[in-house]
């Protein structure tokens, strides 16, 4: 069994694409996904598969679920245990001085950006907040918090023309745990 973590964009519990938690386990249990989790009210999810999956058909059978069921599209991105690991491992930030888990996030990205979507954000420079894309990750380091900073998802979106969600430090430690407990 392979497992999979879902970090699903703009789900929460009340308002704009509202989906209890517990109907999103119903939903993924229903794509035939094995004892799906979820933690906190903002759509992380982490599941099984038989066997072999991949990541992208995995993704396209959350969205299509979610869109049939719930009635709205919501990008889902996954990460497998490996990888997720390897994100929090690479995090460019570990080393900085003034290094605060609480200030430092990932912006999970659906897709690799391309040269010309890098090209966008190449000269971006708002001190003291720093940005790394690796890949499919957008590291942010914020020493004074994330409440002002300019450099979170809509920006990126926006700017770089990609889908993301992001993550706190403890968030994807928490949900790393809970899929490493099924390995």
């Amino acid at each position: 069994m392979d497992i999979f973590i879902a970090f699903l964009r703009g789900v929460n519990m009340t308002g704009h694409n509202s989906i209890r938690m517990a109907a999103l386990a119903d939903l993924f249990a229903s794509l035939g996904f094995k004892a799906p989790e979820t933690y906190i009210q903002s759509g992380n999810v982490v599941f099984g598969t038989d066997g072999q999956a991949d990541r992208v058909s995995v993704s396209e059978s959350i969205e299509k679920g979610i869109e049939e069921r719930f009635g709205f599209v919501v990008p889902a991105l996954v990460r497998t245990v490996p990888e997720l690991k390897t994100i929090l491992e690479s995090n460019p930030y570990l080393g900085e001085k003034e290094f605060d888990a609480a200030r430092t996030a990932v912006i999970f990205l659906h897709d690799t950006p391309s040269k010309e979507q890098l090209r966008k954000v190449a000269d971006v420079d708002y001190p003291p907040d720093k940005f790394t894309i690796t890949g499919k990750e957008i590291y942010t380091f914020c020493p004074n918090g994330f409440g002002k900073t300019k450099l979170y998802t809509n920006f990126f979106e926006n700017r770089m023309k990609v889908t993301g969600t992001a993550r706190n430090l403890k968030t994807i430690s928490t949900v790393l745990k809970m899929a490493e407990k099924r390995l």
